[in-house]
């Protein structure tokens, strides 16, 4: 006999465990699927084991800076399997604890492959055989994983995904990371930080190709002086492999091929929406390039079917999914939220020099057709940043020339990722130039930087 329910949740990311949540907050019975850990990437082998792990790179980084701070450290090393440890352990913890929410908000938990049957029908393929769901409201909320190219597919040996570059099997001497996204940018800056000769190839005219020009052209300059290896406007066209012993990669520069040995490849050319064995196709669910195809508020066409998350398409991010989760909660509830602005939404990046931004960039902002006014602030005019000794590092804003309207704000440097949300913010309540500057911002900090970049764009920085 199927069990009966208000909402569905297939997914247990950070969309759909959220989306999970707030229904029952909202007075209805949940139940939730998930076929391998609550949490989804995010939690287990994404934003978080990522983050635990660059932690322990920025403080390797810092032990041997200890003399620029009156310090002294000797012997300084690193064990690998430790780092790795300790970052499963985060992910872990994180992930029991997605388990205790559950519980908490009454939300019952199936552990299985599901399958939209009909609209509000679900059958779940789990470890004692079919378990059938039914509902009014479906969410779709199942993820995405790693995009593999032909020939450069991962084998956890040689060629690694993010899964694999979270558990590495050795500590690799010469790396070689396809694609300047997030992804491979964070773990270049990982592996190159402990000490791996890193080469980031990226098809692209410029790495990090979502950010703004200069941020990424600054993110470069810093990057090299790492002792990164930095190929733009080339593509790996093969990779030879060679078991115990390496990869001769075929990368294709200005027209030529050369051939490059390394020990271990990470492949990071994008991901695809987790959309196969779901039902979409019989039920009519419209599907582009791997993502479900939605509305504003989420909504696939078919009643009571909605997308949310990575499935559902760029921008790619856990907290977006997890605000388009609440968002379709409150609309199954009889509420009436305010759709989702994609434009309103910060990316962050944690290599080191952090980078965070929102918004439009330069470039976008001219293509949009705006008068702009752009303001900028280096790092080493910041009392605060010398102070830590972090002084690499600027933020940039910019404006409608004609009514204020912060329409970007582009950021890279240490804590950008935290600093990032004053902005967003104030996009979200539509502040203008004027109240910007108008805000007291505290000293010594990092974010008055954030009301300098304000002031130069209209010509009036105190401090530099």
């Amino acid at each position: 006999m199927a069990a009966t329910y208000d909402v569905i949740v297939i997914g247990a990311g950070p969309g759909g465990y959220v989306a999970a949540i707030r229904a029952a907050q909202l007075g209805k019975k949940v139940v939730i699927v998930e076929r391998e850990n609550l949490g989804g990437i995010c939690l287990n082998w994404g934003c978080i084991p990522t983050k635990a792990l660059l932690r322990s790179a920025e403080v390797f980084h810092l032990m041997h800076r200890a003399k620029e701070f009156g310090l002294s450290a000797s012997g300084i090393a690193y064990d690998l399997s430790a780092v790795v440890a300790r970052s499963r352990g985060v992910a872990k913890q994180l992930s029991g604890g997605i388990g205790h929410l559950m519980k908490k908000n009454k939300i019952a938990v199936v552990m299985g492959q599901a399958t939209v049957t009909a609209p509000g029908k679900v059958s779940v393929k789990t470890d004692k055989g079919a378990e059938e769901l039914l509902a009014r409201d479906i969410i779709l909320a199942t993820g995405a994983r790693a995009r593999e190219l032909p020939g450069l597919e991962a084998d956890g040996d040689l060629v690694w995904t993010y899964r694999h570059a979270l558990q590495p099997v050795r500590m690799p001497k010469k790396l070689l990371v396809i694609g300047s996204g997030a992804i491979g940018i964070e773990f270049a800056s990982f592996f190159n930080t402990l000490g791996a000769d890193t080469t980031v190839v990226e098809v692209m005219d410029r790495i990090l190709p979502v950010e703004d020009a200069e941020i990424a052209a600054f993110a470069k300059k810093q990057f090299v002086k790492q002792g990164m290896k930095i190929l733009e406007k080339a593509a790996v066209k093969k990779l030879d492999r060679k078991p115990g012993i390496g990869v001769t990669a075929h990368i294709e520069i200005g027209g030529k091929i050369e051939t490059q040995e390394f020990d271990t490849v990470i492949s990071a050319v994008g991901i695809v929406g987790n959309v196969e064995n779901l039902g979409l196709e019989a039920l009519g669910v419209k599907i582009d390039r791997t993502h479900v195809v939605t509305d504003e508020f989420c909504r696939t066409g078919v009643p009571g079917l909605y997308a949310i998350g990575d499935i559902a398409g760029a921008p790619w991010l856990a907290h977006k999914a997890s605000h388009e989760g609440v968002m379709v909660a409150e609309l199954i509830a009889g509420g009436h939220p305010h759709p989702i602005k994609p434009n309103s939404i910060a990316g962050c990046t944690y290599c080191h020099p952090q980078i965070a931004s929102v918004g439009l960039t330069e470039e976008k902002a001219k293509a949009a057709g705006y008068q702009i006014k752009v303001g900028h602030f280096p790092f080493i005019g910041n009392g605060k940043a010398i102070a830590l000794g972090e002084t690499d590092g600027m933020i940039k804003t910019i404006f409608d020339a004609k009514t204020g309207e912060l329409l970007g704000a582009h950021m890279i440097g240490a804590e950008v990722t935290e600093l990032i949300q004053g902005y967003v913010i104030g996009r979200t309540l539509e502040t203008t130039e004027e109240d910007l500057m108008n805000t007291v911002f505290p000293h010594p900090t990092l974010s008055e930087m954030m009301h300098e970049s304000v002031l130069d764009a209209y010509g009036r920085a105190l401090h530099f």
